[in-house]
């Protein structure tokens, strides 16, 4: 494939959208195949904690010290190799296709953009402990609308249990009451969601 076609088949990919003022975004289908190959994760690794471009033999040497367990300079020519060859000819290549990094084939300089961002999240930290996930607005209103739940049900509770006088408050009332809390949450719900 020659330079041009690989530019216009980059440029041509579905697969990195134009966010509305974010810039580029890939599909979480697209985001879960890059990252199902754990060269490729490894690689983003290290160009996440690398400044600047990088040579694409020091990310090959890397990459096949971790996956055998070693250091870089304990590494065989051929582990290095095997490493090399494919970065060089497919994981490499697909990466630049997705606009994670770019990469001069030519001169063997990779370098991260800001597009990975938008993946790092899921190769920060360990991969066996839990991750947190980001809180949803949806996550934040499910939760007010428990709070507001618990709230009626304890409501109930003391006026069932007399500890509030039947007169103070009385069964018209306490729905009342409860019907305002859950209006005073889904106003605030559709006035936070906004236009």
């Amino acid at each position: 494939m020659s330079t041009a076609d690989a530019e216009r088949s980059s440029s041509d990919d579905a697969s990195v959208s134009e966010g509305s003022s974010r810039g580029p975004t890939l599909s979480k289908d697209d985001t879960f195949h890059i990252l199902q190959n754990e060269r490729r994760r490894r690689v983003l690794q290290y160009l996440s904690e690398a400044d600047g471009a990088v040579d694409m033999r020091d990310i090959a040497e890397q990459v096949a010290a971790w996956e055998h367990g070693t250091t870089v300079q304990q590494l065989t020519s051929d582990q290095r190799q095997r490493v090399y060859i494919a970065l060089y000819q497919s994981h490499l290549p697909k990466l630049a296709d997705f606009g994670l990094i770019t990469y001069n084939r030519s001169r063997g300089v990779v370098e991260r953009t800001p597009l990975a961002d938008q993946i790092s999240w899921y190769l920060d930290g360990d991969e066996t402990s839990e991750r947190p996930r980001p809180v949803s607005s949806h996550d934040k209103w499910v939760r007010y609308y428990v709070g507001a739940t618990l709230l009626s049900l304890l409501l109930i509770g003391v006026v069932r249990i007399d500890l509030v006088p039947s007169t103070v408050l009385s069964n018209v009332g306490l729905g009342l009451v409860i019907t305002l809390v859950y209006a005073a949450v889904t106003v605030a719900m559709a006035v936070d969601d906004g236009p």
